[in-house]
């Protein structure tokens, strides 16, 4: 049995899992995610006054632009790049 304390144990006893059951972890864990941010937001909107909350929301926003942006590059952009490598050049 896999050890849960060491990273690289964790990454080996949920490959060695079924694909059905990494799925369910993966789905798990990006739906808590998003409980989280979504708690986030909801507790500067109850909470906290106005400038500090509109200060809050313009720098998750921002962060939330980059992390996209670097996402739609990492993804989509490199490996469309490396793969117009192969055609050569028009």
């Amino acid at each position: 049995r896999t050890s849960w304390r060491g990273g690289k144990n964790k990454v080996k006893m949920i490959e060695s899992l079924p694909p059905m059951w990494q799925g369910l972890l993966g789905t798990l864990f990006t739906w808590g995610v998003t409980a989280a941010g979504a708690g986030i937001v909801y507790i500067t909107e109850t909470c906290g006054g106005n400038d500090n909350q509109q200060k809050f929301l313009d720098a998750s926003l921002g962060f939330a632009a980059g992390v996209m942006l670097a996402a739609s590059y990492w993804s989509l952009l490199a490996p469309a790049i490396e793969m117009s490598d192969d055609y050569g050049s028009l």
